[in-house]
């Protein structure tokens, strides 16, 4: 015999890039992103939306498991938060993790948003 069974195995087997080796690759992705991407994302979201809705008065909930009520927005990026009578201190808005209860705004501030519109 002048052919081992070596090369005879190796003329036999495919030629070329086959799709169907990529399809578990893809499904992978698409099974990663719906079940932990994707609401990530949205979870991203509505904190952010949270954040930007702060406003005086607001009982709310810090990272660090301080409760307390927004007294004053001293800039976008910082409140003053008042945690016992008397006792305030600043805090990163970033840094809130949830708001246990909002306050209504007010009549001028109201009509003011309208007006932007």
């Amino acid at each position: 015999m002048l052919i081992s069974p070596a090369y005879a195995q190796a003329a036999a087997a495919p030629a070329g890039f086959d799709l169907m080796s990529l399809a578990p690759l893809v499904l992978i992705f698409v099974v990663f992103y719906f079940l932990l991407i994707r609401p990530q994302q949205k979870k991203m979201k509505q904190h952010r939306e949270m954040l930007g809705a702060l406003r005086r008065g607001d009982k709310i909930v810090t990272n660090g498991g301080i409760v307390g009520t927004i007294t004053k927005v001293l800039s976008p990026e910082e409140l003053q938060v008042e945690i016992a009578d008397g006792v305030r201190v600043k805090v990163m808005r970033s840094m809130i993790s949830s708001v246990l209860s909002r306050t209504e705004p007010a009549e001028g501030a109201a009509e003011a948003d309208d007006a932007k519109s």
